[in-house]
């Protein structure tokens, strides 16, 4: 198991806002291409479709279809699945640091660095308490 951790620049209303829309999915999370929630949308026990990218040491790169089985969705406080094809657990968990602050924790299955990375875009699309 693999934690990173960051302070985000947003209330953590703004960041489950983000979170909760299925569609947002692959604009931080590394390697997604594409997400089609069925019909259930954000929530437990949910499959969806997603384009994942892929390397081959012979064949270069592209992209192959996947699922994204959401495993645990507690609002504002905890949203868990699985990527099928990575074989990958993941779990994002947040809490308030402050009023205008949240603090993330994403913990992987893994043995890549994916969660840091995946923090890290998650910290510049949301940026909404950063004052000039």
């Amino acid at each position: 198991m693999r934690t990173a951790e960051r302070e985000l620049l947003a209330p953590r209303e703004d960041v489950w806002a983000f979170l909760a829309e299925p569609y947002h999915l692959p604009d931080w999370w590394p390697g997604l291409l594409g997400v089609e929630p069925d019909r259930r949308g954000f929530a437990p026990g949910a499959r969806w479709k997603a384009r994942v990218r892929t390397r081959n040491l012979f064949t270069g790169r592209g992209e192959r279809e996947t699922l994204v089985l959401v495993r645990a969705v507690e609002p504002y406080e905890r949203f868990a699945w699985h990527l099928l094809s990575a074989r990958l657990d993941v779990e994002l968990r947040l809490r308030a640091a402050g009023p205008r602050r949240t603090l993330a924790t994403c913990t992987t299955s893994g043995r890549r660095r994916v969660g840091a990375e995946a923090l890290r875009r998650l910290y510049d699309l949301l940026q909404t308490a950063a004052g000039p």
